[in-house]
């Protein structure tokens, strides 16, 4: 049986340690990595929508970083949205510069009433490529 490992992105932010979670489990060849969100170091939201969302992908980015992983070997999406209607506009494009081709990974888009401040959280599930 796999043991777990702590994935944190080299820049954490203060969400982390105010909120007792890590960024990513590693689990044999699965990372499992936990809703990122358009947050500044300090933890605070980003006010501007479309710079939250860009900031959430980049703070997802720098995570499957940190675990040797990318864009590429994400599997399963989740996304959060607190407003589904009017952010799909904004958020779409984003999506498309990091998922630019197939094959795409499964999507599941939540719609919500309340995520602690932000507008958006996107959770993955990606692998781990065997070199690492």
């Amino acid at each position: 049986m796999s043991k777990r490992e702590a994935i944190f992105p080299a820049n954490r932010h203060a969400l982390y340690e105010a909120h007792g979670y890590s960024a990513a489990v590693r689990s044999g060849d699965l990372l499992f990595i936990s809703g990122q969100v358009g947050s500044r170091t300090d933890g605070s939201p980003e006010p501007d929508f479309a710079k939250q969302v860009e900031l959430a992908f980049q703070n997802l980015d720098a995570v499957l970083t940190a675990a040797g992983s990318s864009f590429d070997d994400i599997i399963d999406v989740t996304t959060f949205h607190t407003d589904p209607e009017t952010q799909f506009g904004t958020i779409m494009p984003v999506k498309d510069r990091y998922f630019p081709a197939a094959p795409h990974p499964t999507w599941t888009a939540v719609g919500v009433n309340w995520l602690a401040g932000f507008d958006f959280e996107i959770k993955v599930v990606a692998r781990v490529p065997e070199a690492h």
